[in-house]
Protein backbone atom coordinates (compact mmCIF):
# COMPACT_ATOMS: atom_id res chain seq x y z
CA UNK A 1 0.00 0.00 0.00
CA UNK A 2 0.96 3.64 -0.66
CA UNK A 3 1.92 5.78 2.87
CA UNK A 4 1.86 9.23 2.95
CA UNK A 5 2.68 10.53 6.65
CA UNK A 6 1.68 14.40 7.16
CA UNK A 7 3.61 16.60 9.94
CA UNK A 8 1.97 19.90 10.85
CA UNK A 9 5.05 21.77 12.00
CA UNK A 10 5.09 25.17 13.55
CA UNK A 11 8.30 26.54 14.83
CA UNK A 12 9.70 22.41 15.59
CA UNK A 13 13.44 23.24 14.25
CA UNK A 14 14.59 21.25 16.56
CA UNK A 15 12.66 18.67 16.23
CA UNK A 16 11.60 17.74 12.95
CA UNK A 17 14.60 15.85 11.69
CA UNK A 18 14.38 13.15 14.91
CA UNK A 19 10.81 12.81 14.23
CA UNK A 20 11.65 12.24 10.03
CA UNK A 21 14.68 9.89 10.88
CA UNK A 22 12.58 7.70 13.29
CA UNK A 23 9.42 7.22 10.70
CA UNK A 24 9.95 3.26 9.09
CA UNK A 25 11.13 4.20 5.58
CA UNK A 26 10.32 1.23 4.41
CA UNK A 27 6.77 0.97 4.62
CA UNK A 28 6.51 5.03 3.69
CA UNK A 29 6.73 6.36 0.50
CA UNK A 30 6.20 10.12 0.87
CA UNK A 31 7.25 12.19 4.25
CA UNK A 32 5.08 15.64 3.56
CA UNK A 33 6.10 18.77 6.21
CA UNK A 34 3.15 21.13 6.57
CA UNK A 35 5.67 24.31 7.58
CA UNK A 36 2.32 26.33 9.23
CA UNK A 37 4.17 29.61 9.00
CA UNK A 38 7.48 29.10 11.48
CA UNK A 39 9.85 31.54 12.14
CA UNK A 40 12.32 29.36 12.94
CA UNK A 41 14.61 26.68 10.61
CA UNK A 42 11.60 24.11 10.27
CA UNK A 43 11.57 23.87 6.45
CA UNK A 44 15.28 23.90 5.96
CA UNK A 45 15.63 21.24 8.91
CA UNK A 46 12.58 19.44 6.91
CA UNK A 47 14.52 19.00 3.36
CA UNK A 48 17.78 18.49 5.08
CA UNK A 49 16.25 15.31 6.66
CA UNK A 50 14.22 14.35 3.27
CA UNK A 51 10.99 15.30 3.64
CA UNK A 52 8.42 16.90 1.23
CA UNK A 53 7.63 20.36 2.77
CA UNK A 54 4.64 22.45 1.93
CA UNK A 55 3.92 25.75 3.34
CA UNK A 56 0.92 27.25 4.65
CA UNK A 57 0.71 30.73 5.68
CA UNK A 58 -2.66 30.42 7.65
CA UNK A 59 -2.12 29.57 11.11
CA UNK A 60 -4.25 26.99 12.78
CA UNK A 61 -3.06 22.81 13.16
CA UNK A 62 -6.26 22.24 10.72
CA UNK A 63 -5.10 24.69 8.21
CA UNK A 64 -2.05 22.56 7.91
CA UNK A 65 -3.48 19.17 7.66
CA UNK A 66 -5.60 20.31 4.59
CA UNK A 67 -2.13 21.73 2.97
CA UNK A 68 -1.29 17.78 3.29
CA UNK A 69 -4.86 16.29 1.95
CA UNK A 70 -4.57 18.48 -0.85
CA UNK A 71 -0.94 17.77 -1.35
CA UNK A 72 -1.80 13.86 -1.19
CA UNK A 73 -4.80 14.11 -3.86
CA UNK A 74 -2.09 14.60 -6.07
CA UNK A 75 -0.60 11.68 -5.41
CA UNK A 76 -3.59 9.29 -4.21
CA UNK A 77 -1.90 7.14 -1.46
CA UNK A 78 -3.93 4.14 0.25
CA UNK A 79 -3.00 5.45 3.71
CA UNK A 80 -2.82 8.40 5.31
CA UNK A 81 -0.54 8.63 8.53
CA UNK A 82 -0.51 11.90 10.43
CA UNK A 83 1.86 12.67 13.37
CA UNK A 84 3.48 15.89 15.35
CA UNK A 85 6.39 17.34 15.05
CA UNK A 86 7.72 18.09 18.17
CA UNK A 87 8.95 14.44 19.08
CA UNK A 88 6.12 13.62 21.73
CA UNK A 89 5.17 10.46 19.85
CA UNK A 90 7.17 7.37 18.74
CA UNK A 91 7.24 6.84 14.82
CA UNK A 92 8.37 3.89 14.54
CA UNK A 93 4.90 2.55 16.17
CA UNK A 94 3.65 3.43 12.80
CA UNK A 95 4.24 -0.23 11.76
CA UNK A 96 1.54 -1.38 14.35
CA UNK A 97 -0.84 1.66 13.82
CA UNK A 98 -1.31 0.94 10.28
CA UNK A 99 -1.82 -2.85 11.40
CA UNK A 100 -5.82 -2.80 11.65
CA UNK A 101 -6.12 -0.65 8.32
CA UNK A 102 -3.82 -3.01 6.35
CA UNK A 103 -4.79 -6.86 7.60
CA UNK A 104 -8.22 -6.30 9.23
CA UNK A 105 -9.72 -3.76 6.56
CA UNK A 106 -10.55 -0.63 9.18
CA UNK A 107 -11.03 2.73 7.93
CA UNK A 108 -9.18 4.48 11.08
CA UNK A 109 -7.14 3.89 13.51
CA UNK A 110 -6.28 6.38 16.83
CA UNK A 111 -3.37 6.06 18.22
CA UNK A 112 -4.33 6.08 22.21
CA UNK A 113 -1.68 7.52 24.73
CA UNK A 114 -4.52 7.29 27.62
CA UNK A 115 -4.09 2.68 26.27
CA UNK A 116 -0.28 3.15 25.79
CA UNK A 117 2.76 4.14 28.33
CA UNK A 118 2.89 8.19 29.49
CA UNK A 119 6.19 9.76 30.56
CA UNK A 120 5.56 11.66 33.60
CA UNK A 121 4.74 15.31 32.65
CA UNK A 122 4.13 14.49 29.07
CA UNK A 123 0.28 15.59 28.95
CA UNK A 124 -1.04 18.24 31.30
CA UNK A 125 -3.90 17.67 33.63
CA UNK A 126 -5.98 20.16 31.73
CA UNK A 127 -4.95 17.63 28.76
CA UNK A 128 -6.27 15.02 30.05
CA UNK A 129 -9.18 16.03 31.74
CA UNK A 130 -10.08 17.73 28.26
CA UNK A 131 -9.78 14.43 26.46
CA UNK A 132 -11.70 12.10 29.04
CA UNK A 133 -14.57 14.45 28.91
CA UNK A 134 -14.61 14.84 24.56
CA UNK A 135 -14.23 10.97 24.95
CA UNK A 136 -16.95 10.64 27.25
CA UNK A 137 -19.49 13.30 25.54
CA UNK A 138 -18.46 11.21 21.74
CA UNK A 139 -19.84 8.14 23.56
CA UNK A 140 -22.70 10.08 24.85
CA UNK A 141 -24.17 12.06 21.67
CA UNK A 142 -22.54 9.88 18.97
CA UNK A 143 -22.43 6.18 20.47
CA UNK A 144 -18.60 5.48 19.93
CA UNK A 145 -15.85 4.92 22.05
CA UNK A 146 -12.62 6.40 21.86
CA UNK A 147 -9.98 7.01 24.84
CA UNK A 148 -8.11 9.73 23.69
CA UNK A 149 -7.79 12.41 20.50
CA UNK A 150 -4.48 11.96 20.05
CA UNK A 151 -2.87 13.24 16.42
CA UNK A 152 -0.75 10.27 16.11
CA UNK A 153 -3.39 8.38 13.64
CA UNK A 154 -3.78 6.51 10.17
CA UNK A 155 -6.55 6.22 8.24
CA UNK A 156 -7.27 4.98 4.59
CA UNK A 157 -7.32 8.00 2.20
CA UNK A 158 -10.48 7.42 0.73
CA UNK A 159 -11.91 7.76 3.92
CA UNK A 160 -10.54 11.14 4.70
CA UNK A 161 -11.62 12.50 1.88
CA UNK A 162 -15.57 11.17 2.33
CA UNK A 163 -15.13 12.98 5.78
CA UNK A 164 -14.95 15.91 4.09
CA UNK A 165 -12.67 17.72 6.77
CA UNK A 166 -13.45 21.36 7.73
CA UNK A 167 -11.71 22.46 10.92
CA UNK A 168 -9.09 25.13 10.61
CA UNK A 169 -7.15 25.21 14.19
CA UNK A 170 -7.88 23.19 17.35
CA UNK A 171 -11.13 21.14 16.41
CA UNK A 172 -9.48 18.78 13.42
CA UNK A 173 -9.45 15.58 15.48
CA UNK A 174 -12.71 15.58 17.03
CA UNK A 175 -14.26 16.49 13.91
CA UNK A 176 -12.52 13.35 12.17
CA UNK A 177 -13.44 11.22 14.99
CA UNK A 178 -17.10 12.35 15.25
CA UNK A 179 -17.71 12.04 11.80
CA UNK A 180 -16.27 8.70 10.81
CA UNK A 181 -18.71 7.82 13.78
CA UNK A 182 -21.79 9.38 11.98
CA UNK A 183 -20.64 7.80 8.72
CA UNK A 184 -20.33 4.56 10.57
CA UNK A 185 -17.08 3.75 9.59
CA UNK A 186 -14.83 0.72 10.59
CA UNK A 187 -12.59 2.44 13.33
CA UNK A 188 -10.29 1.28 16.22
CA UNK A 189 -7.40 2.32 18.67
CA UNK A 190 -3.89 1.19 19.14
CA UNK A 191 -1.66 1.76 22.27
CA UNK A 192 1.28 4.60 21.42
CA UNK A 193 3.73 5.42 23.54
CA UNK A 194 4.08 9.46 24.75
CA UNK A 195 7.01 11.30 25.70
CA UNK A 196 8.03 14.82 26.57
CA UNK A 197 7.74 16.85 23.80
CA UNK A 198 10.77 19.00 22.65
CA UNK A 199 10.49 22.66 23.00
CA UNK A 200 7.10 24.13 24.95
CA UNK A 201 3.75 23.41 23.72
CA UNK A 202 1.82 26.20 21.91
CA UNK A 203 -1.69 25.01 22.93
CA UNK A 204 -1.05 23.17 26.27
CA UNK A 205 1.69 25.42 27.87
CA UNK A 206 -0.01 28.46 27.80
CA UNK A 207 -3.12 28.98 29.56
CA UNK A 208 -4.59 30.95 26.71
CA UNK A 209 -3.79 28.08 24.37
CA UNK A 210 -5.52 25.36 26.97
CA UNK A 211 -8.67 26.95 26.78
CA UNK A 212 -9.15 28.23 22.93
CA UNK A 213 -8.40 24.15 22.74
CA UNK A 214 -11.19 22.76 25.09
CA UNK A 215 -13.39 25.08 23.60
CA UNK A 216 -13.22 24.44 20.53
CA UNK A 217 -13.01 20.51 21.20
CA UNK A 218 -16.21 20.98 23.24
CA UNK A 219 -18.03 23.03 20.43
CA UNK A 220 -17.18 21.16 17.23
CA UNK A 221 -18.63 17.93 19.76
CA UNK A 222 -22.14 19.90 19.46
CA UNK A 223 -21.83 21.26 15.66
CA UNK A 224 -22.29 18.18 14.19
CA UNK A 225 -25.20 17.14 16.48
Amino acid sequence: MKIIVIIPAFNEAKSIDKVIAEIPQDIVDEVVVVNNNSSDETSKVARQAGATVLDELRQGYGFACLKGIEYAKKQMPDIVVFLDADYSDFPEEMRELIKPITEQNYDMVIGSRALGERQAGSMTIPQIFGNWLATNLLRLFYGVRYSDLGPFRAIKFESLLALNMQDTTYGWTVEMQLKAAKMKMKTTEKPVNYRIRVGKSKISGTVKGTVLAGYKIITTIFKYL
